[in-house]
């Protein structure tokens, strides 16, 4: 739980049909000076890569832009013993060899060079087929792929349409061929979402199958910078704090937390790489007008809407499970509208809040077998999140903490309610 205090750092909300990197909203200081490339022309990029904090860099004939924001600078200037043009370049995922794990690697020609807080490592350059056996020299672009997004955690090297997929542990090479996609002069993962940049243009990407889904390209210069004359891609809407009601909140299996209201959603676990909102239909395509409830168990994400219950699995891009959607009568056992819900770490039970009432459901059990209900001391509960220190009941502005579902279930005087703030969610206090 305090995951959520901990890591909801920024909440925007955006439109429904526009996305794009919270940190977008941020200036550009002005030109470049002469001499120097301006992203705002409309160049193309020769690698993207994000650092071990999230900062985002963009690599273009000896110059780099540090995040989303000021001018270029010499690359040398800030990755030590780096010069010229790059290749590609991305951030290594391998959470089993902390060595390496969060890394630069920078590809030149024939040579790659592995940089750790600015820093070059030991032992660089190196050939690339030293390091990557079997990955060809002049790269086009780069990205890494971790596992769950891919089958394994993997690098994809792009060279015109051709995609080598680069398993980290074994180094077992799998070739593929996206004619459709555009030849990629640099990539970039950000929030689970894959982009292939092509001059001054993006396309989002499936990193298994190379699938386009939406209206691309679209302009760069909309949504990763902010350039003059440029309407920036996802509309900031300001948000008192005061006037903030969350739909539903759940943690996954994986550790995963995502926060939904109105139509978009947000993960709130990826604080490294900037809050965003997106909208739902990116994440679960079938859902398309928003949630009333939540919860998540046995690597499924269950989301209810009116009388429908949609579940997805959680470790293969959210792909609904056949047969879904089924009633709320059908697959939980409850009839009328649900408020909440919520299913604590390592439990069987489902806690289905309605009204002033919670009935406990046990997902073990078929048919399903639900409980009489107890009364709430609360009503107008809008979500629920329950974790290893307790319970967060959400209702409009405000939260109450509870030790234990038990402790809910036979209180009969709510606890003092605690403020979302600025800090929580980004809104204006």
């Amino acid at each position: 739980m305090e995951l959520l205090t901990k890591t909801l750092v920024l909440f925007l909300v955006f439109t429904l049909s526009k996305a794009a990197p919270a940190q977008d909203s941020a200036v550009n200081d002005g030109g470049d000076g002469p001499g120097k490339p301006d992203r705002c022309d409309g160049i193309q990029f020769d690698a993207i890569a994000p650092d071990e904090k999230g900062k985002v860099h963009y690599f273009k004939d000896g110059y780099i832009w540090n995040s989303f924001r000021g001018p270029s600078q010499l690359s040398s200037e800030y990755f030590r013993d780096l010069s010229g043009r790059v290749d590609a370049a991305f951030r290594m995922h391998n959470t089993e060899n902390p060595d390496n794990h969060d890394h630069i690697y920078v590809f030149q020609g024939d040579k790659v060079s592995s940089y750790f807080n600015q820093s070059l490592e030991e032992g660089y350059p190196k050939g690339i087929q030293e390091e990557f056996p079997g990955i060809p020299n002049n790269l086009d672009a780069a990205v890494e792929c971790p596992k769950g997004e891919c089958m394994t955690n993997s690098v994809l090297f792009f060279k015109g349409n051709d995609v080598h997929v680069y398993d980290i542990a074994t180094k077992a090479i799998k070739m593929k061929t996206w004619a459709h996609l555009p030849v990629c002069a640099s990539a970039l993962r950000w929030l689970e979402h894959y982009y292939c940049f092509h001059g001054h243009n993006f396309t989002r990407f499936h990193p298994v199958s190379g699938e386009v889904n939406g209206t691309y390209p679209k302009d760069a210069r909309h949504y990763f910078m902010h350039c003059p004359n440029f309407g920036h891609g996802g509309d900031r809407t300001a948000v008192k704090c005061s006037d903030i009601k969350l739909d539903a909140i759940t943690t996954d299996d994986a550790g995963r937390t995502y926060i939904f209201t109105g139509p978009t959603y947000t993960r709130l676990d990826t604080h490294r790489d900037g809050l965003h909102a997106f909208p739902i239909v990116r994440g679960w395509k079938e859902v398309t007008k928003g949630v009333d409830a939540v919860f998540s168990y046995t690597n499924k994400i269950y989301l209810i809407k009116g009388d429908q219950v949609y579940i997805y699995k959680t470790d293969t891009h959210f792909t609904l499970v056949e047969g879904y959607p089924k009633t709320v009568k059908e697959e939980l056992g409850i009839e009328g509208h649900v408020d909440a819900a919520f299913v604590c770490p390592s439990e069987d039970t489902v806690h289905i809040i309605q009204g002033a009432r919670m009935h406990d459901v046990d997902l073990s059990a078929t048919p399903r077998v639900v409980s009489q209900g107890v009364p709430l001391p609360l009503s107008g509960i809008d979500a629920g999140l329950c974790g290893a220190d307790g319970i967060k009941i959400f209702r409009g502005s405000h939260f109450y903490k509870y030790a234990s579902p038990m402790i809910l279930a036979m209180s009969r005087i709510a606890p003092f309610p605690v403020k979302i703030t600025s800090a929580m969610v980004g809104c204006e206090d």
